[in-house]
Parts: C-alpha cells; structure tokens; sequence
C-alpha cells in the first residue's frame, strides 16, 4: 500500500471521528461505506478497522470529556448492563426474525427518534433538574453536573425514568446485534428522550460506553483475518486525532447545534433503513 492511499485513510478517518466523537457514536458507521465506496477496500476489512476506529475514537475522547466532566461513568456503567443483555440476546435471536421486518422497525424507531429531538429543542439545558427522579436513579447516586461556558455557572441535572432508559438500552442492545450496526445511533435518543439527559451528556456518556462492545468484535476480526494492519493502522491514528478535535467542538457547540446535527444524521439513517427494508441496497453488506 502507497503512501498516498495511507494519508488518505488517515485524512478520512480524522474527519469521520471528529464528527462521530461529537454525536458521541464514534465514527465507524462513516468509515465504513467511505472506504468501501470511494477506497474499494474489501468490506470486511473495512468493518473490522472499522470497530479499531470505534476504540481508538472512545479512547481519544474519553480524556476530554471525563477533565470537561461531560461523561456520567456512574450513567455508563449502569446503562451498559442492559445493553450487553441485549446484545447477547440479539445473538440468540439471530437469524429467527427477518431481517426486513427488523429494518423497518429500526427506521420507525429513528424516525421517532428525531421527533422526539427536534420535540426538545427549546427545553432549556437545565430543564431536566425538576420533576421525579426515581428511588432508582436516587439510590445509584446517577444525578450530576456538567459546565456549560455560554452560560456560565455549571448546570445540574437529573436522571429521570431509568427502568425505562434500561429497556431502552436492552432494545438498542438486541436491534443492533441483530442488524450488525452500532448502537451509538440509538443509546443518544433513548438517553435525551427516557432519561432526559442534556444532549452534550448522552454524547459523551454514549462516546464512553460504545469500546466496550466493539472490543470484543475487533478481537474477532483478528482471529478471522480480516483486520489488516496496513488499513487499520492510518484508520486508528486519524480516529484518535478526530476523537479529540470532536470533543474539543462538542465542549463548545451549543446543546440546540448538536441536537440538531443529530436529528439529521437519525434521518439520513432511519431513510437508509426503510431503503434496506424495502430491498433497496446502496451498499451490500455494509450493516
């Protein structure tokens, strides 16, 4: 491999990162249609450098947000429970619901999803420190804070409706193993909408909870083969570096810019959904 094809691997995955990083879902899920479409690398050695991304983009992350104290690790701990649940159920489902029937189901769900959003974007960013926490959320000692430098003093917040959020998280668990995708795209809706955490939280919390999952995957694409550390090498570097950029942006992006950049990816996603659904592929084998 040149060094040219290696810069540019380097230079799409910084900037697939950096937005990846600031949603809080790393930047996997752009990496892999970018260098199967436009590098014509083979799409399982695009997948499986495509979970290093995810590592190397939580990771790179991980240090901004937790000094920003943006990252709710008590949240993350607590939530991931519920979601490896559902991934491993989706493991034992695999393969006995048709995968169109899931397609559809998944672009209802973002669809909702960023109604829900754009539903909540005039709330305030503090808007969710009233109403019922819960015993639950009470007990685990979930509530906290995070710095907002446009307005000033740190604002705090409260986890609401968590056995709700958990179901949430089973569902994120089992539909993305299911389908095969991340489920940085839904932990976000299912964090801003059933715990009612300010968006820059649910992207920071999620960026710190999707290594854990992809972990495991990477180690599988070793022993398979499919990992090529010429491909996964520049993939890895540039996600570090984007990971960073991204979390530097998302610490000073405002919670009305974010949420809105989010809805808009749910939409581009929840549209390719119901493509898939219907038998359309624009790229096979890429979820």
């Amino acid at each position: 491999m040149d060094s040219g094809f290696a810069l540019w691997l380097f230079a799409v995955s910084l900037g697939a990162s950096a937005l990846g990083g600031m949603l809080g879902m790393a930047g996997g899920i752009f990496i892999v249609p970018i260098l199967a479409i436009f590098g014509h690398v083979d799409i399982h050695v695009a997948i499986a450098a495509s979970t290093v991304s995810v590592i190397a983009c939580s990771c790179g992350s991980a240090a901004p947000f937790l000094r920003g104290r943006l990252t709710n690790i008590r949240l993350a701990i607590t939530l991931e429970t519920a979601t490896t649940l559902g991934a491993l159920s989706g493991v034992f489902l695999f393969g006995v619901i048709p995968v169109s029937y899931l397609f559809f189901l998944f672009a209802a769900i973002l669809f909702l999803s960023a109604q829900q959003m754009m539903a909540l974007r005039s709330d305030p960013p503090g808007a969710s420190t009233t109403g019922d926490t819960g015993r639950w959320a009470s007990a685990l000692r979930l509530d906290s804070s995070y710095p907002e430098h446009a307005l000033g003093p740190d604002i705090a917040y409260r986890v609401q409706r968590l056995p709700m959020g958990m179901m949430f998280m089973f569902g994120a668990g089992l539909i993305s193993a299911l389908l095969g995708i991340g489920s940085g795209v839904l932990k976000i809706p299912a964090m801003d909408t059933a715990l009612r955490l300010p968006i820059k939280v649910s992207s920071a919390t999620s960026n710190f909870m999707i290594s854990v999952t992809a972990a495991g995957s990477a180690g599988a694409y070793f022993l398979r083969g499919d990992l090529v550390t010429p491909v996964a090498g520049p993939v890895a570097l540039g996600s570090v570096i984007g990971a960073v950029l991204g979390a530097r942006i998302l610490m000073r992006a405002s919670n009305a810019s974010v949420r809105l950049l989010f809805v808009v990816v749910l939409v581009s996603f929840a549209l390719q959904m119901l493509l898939q659904a219907f038998g359309i592929h624009l790229l096979r084998g890429s979820l």
